[in-house]
């Protein structure tokens, strides 16, 4: 594990946009991308870039279930409207948060990720240690599924909605396994909320309670700061 410290949250997103474009000029064609507010100053710098995407494909983490992908809070319609719309990509790829056969779905999307194994995976980090939507006490085994949110989950993401009751209670998530079977892991955290969170994550127990621990056990995950993430290391 690499941990690399910038002093904003913009610097760290131009570091990772590096990094991206280096491995694409490696021969990397797929993406795995997050949604959140934590990448989206990287979104913003490639859309900005001259790098052509248009040979890449993309997976995405999840999605809310219960969600259409036209509605303004849905995953789908995040990535079209942060990178998708301005820089196409080949193929890209959002689980489907309107299926309502739970085991057809997810099986449909881990039959995707055996397509197009990942090159380079983006994540953010929760304040509970969450990857994707892989809560604490998520087995390391799992693979794309439906996921219960846990109330602080919920409590992160309301600020998006009208009303909490609007915040939808699961989704459709990658599994630790299927985000661990990426060639590289580049995890982005910005904010001192981000720093208990952090800390376990680089230096504490591999644990399933905390989830984004098990990347210690990734053979190339790099960790992007900002100084405020990264106060209690």
């Amino acid at each position: 594990m690499e941990v690399i410290i910038k002093k904003t949250k913009e610097e760290a997103s131009q570091k990772a946009f590096e990094i991206i474009k280096e491995e694409m000029e490696n021969g990397a064609e797929v993406l795995g991308l997050a949604t959140g507010s934590t990448p989206e100053k990287l979104y913003d710098i490639m859309v900005a870039s001259d790098v052509d995407f248009s040979n890449m494909v993309s997976v995405n983490l999840d999605e809310y279930v219960g969600l259409a992908p036209e509605d303004p809070q849905s995953y789908h319609y995040f990535m079209q409207e942060h990178l998708f719309n301005q820089k196409p990509f080949k193929e890209t790829y959002v689980p489907d948060g309107l299926a309502t056969d739970e085991e057809e779905e997810t099986a449909r999307y881990e039959g995707i990720l055996k397509e197009h194994p990942i090159d380079v995976q983006i994540l953010g980090v929760g304040t509970n240690g969450h990857i994707g939507f892989n809560e604490p006490g998520s087995s390391f085994d799992s693979v794309t599924r439906k996921v219960k949110l846990v109330q602080s989950t919920i409590d992160s993401n309301k600020r998006y909605f009208e009303k909490e009751e609007d915040v939808p209670k699961y989704a459709y998530s990658m599994g630790i396994k299927s985000i661990m079977r990426a060639k590289k892991v580049l995890l982005m955290a910005f904010g001192e909320n981000k720093a208990e969170a952090v800390k376990g994550l680089v230096g504490g127990p591999v644990t399933e309670d905390l989830p984004g621990s098990v990347l210690q056990q990734h053979p190339d995950a790099v960790i992007l700061l900002d100084e405020d993430a990264a106060s209690l290391l």
